[in-house]
């Protein structure tokens, strides 16, 4: 017999985050979260997705054992943007029985009905401003920092249960040693050719953080609004995902265009910290995880590019491009060997062909479910 039980208790809260740990148990490819960062993000009193919105998490039991997790999310910030009525799910990891995958979907989708919402979109761990999309291609190696990875089965269980594609989200890797140079020897003309416009590149000021990150944010909710999928962040959101950011953030891969002072452009790379959350059992940072982490910091070898933008007045006039070349000689530089541009779009066309024209290889592909209620 399954049971469904709603996580009410810190333990309740520690076994819906730990249960990945024994699913995965023996997978290579397998990273753990730390632990401390998952309890973050879903503390009421912590988290500012909260403040709007709501979720409930949900553990299936069978035979005294948890067998699988699921999350019921209502975004009232993407309900409000969007004018529809989407509830979601995420953080979702079950056994290989489809009979306990029907029964947490079966839990999500009476949730969903009791907000009178009419559609279910998934996996999405909050919105697409967190981690989501389901790996359906791309298991043979392990996810980059903040992608997503799960069981091969689980799009068989997901569709079975009448779950139909909504978008795929593409990633790309880039080997550093196999990319175009034509775009790094274009670089400094393009450039001079901005200042013209009066239109500058430059790295971020860690000294200015604070001034930096409004900055940015300005920028995030004008050049992505057009996005499928986009929901803006609040300033909470932003400055609680900006704070756990600058830990890793390396600013010779943080770039801002200006024109005349303003903010135009935003492209950030950051380490690939999963090359050392791998090796800290189950995310935990103590007592020994610390030392693993700090030690193995420098050792990583790949970056993820997170975001990549430019608002929409200020397209096609090189800026992208000078994104590009920047990332990659610095790239060249510190001895980074590859780069994972994720996620874009499938619909994203003049991404796509960029990421193409500079010898970038799709290997990796996520995509989003949806159910009509």
């Amino acid at each position: 017999m399954i049971t469904i039980k709603k996580v009410s208790s810190s333990k309740d809260l520690a076994d819906f985050i730990d249960f990945p740990h024994h699913l995965y148990k023996g997978d290579v490819n397998y990273v753990p979260e730390l632990f401390i960062a998952q309890r973050d993000l879903l503390s009421v009193k912590k988290h500012p997705f909260f403040k709007h919105s709501k979720l409930d998490l949900f553990l299936a039991i069978k035979e005294a054992k948890i067998v699988g997790r699921i999350a019921a999310i209502r975004n009232n910030n993407h309900l409000k943007y969007t004018s529809t009525k989407d509830g979601f799910w995420g953080f979702f990891d079950v056994i290989e029985d489809y009979a306990v995958a029907e029964k947490l979907f079966d839990t999500v989708s009476e949730w969903v009905k009791k907000e009178e919402l009419t559609s279910i979109i998934g996996p999405v761990n909050f919105s697409t401003n967190e981690t989501c999309g389901l790996l359906i291609e791309g298991f043979d190696t392990p996810p980059v920092v903040m992608m997503t990875y799960n069981k091969n089965y689980y799009p068989e269980f997901i569709e079975k249960y009448g779950y139909r594609k909504k978008m795929d989200l593409i990633a790309y890797n880039l080997k550093t040693s196999e990319l175009s140079d034509r775009t790094v020897n274009l670089v400094e003309r393009l450039e001079e050719r901005l200042k013209l416009r009066g239109i500058t590149i430059r790295t971020t000021n860690m000294k200015d953080f604070a001034k930096e990150v409004t900055k940015i944010k300005e920028i995030y909710n004008s050049a992505w609004d057009k996005n499928w999928g986009f929901v803006p962040m609040t300033d909470e959101e932003f400055d609680f995902m900006a704070k756990d950011m600058k830990m890793i953030l390396d600013p010779d891969f943080c770039y801002l265009a200006e024109h005349h002072g303003k903010a135009v452009g935003f492209s950030l790379a950051i380490p690939d910290m999963n090359q050392v959350f791998i090796k800290i059992k189950k995310g935990r940072l103590l007592p020994t995880g610390l030392f693993k982490l700090l030690f193995n910091k420098k050792k990583v070898n790949k970056v993820r590019v997170l975001t990549l933008g430019v608002v929409e007045e200020y397209r096609k006039m090189g800026i992208e491009a000078c994104f590009y070349a920047r990332n990659i000689i610095t790239a060249k530089k510190k001895n980074i060997l590859s780069a994972e541009a994720s996620w874009i779009l499938e619909t994203n066309e003049m991404m796509n062909k960029a990421l193409l024209n500079i010898n970038a290889e799709p290997y990796k592909k996520y995509r989003m479910y949806e159910l009509a209620l």
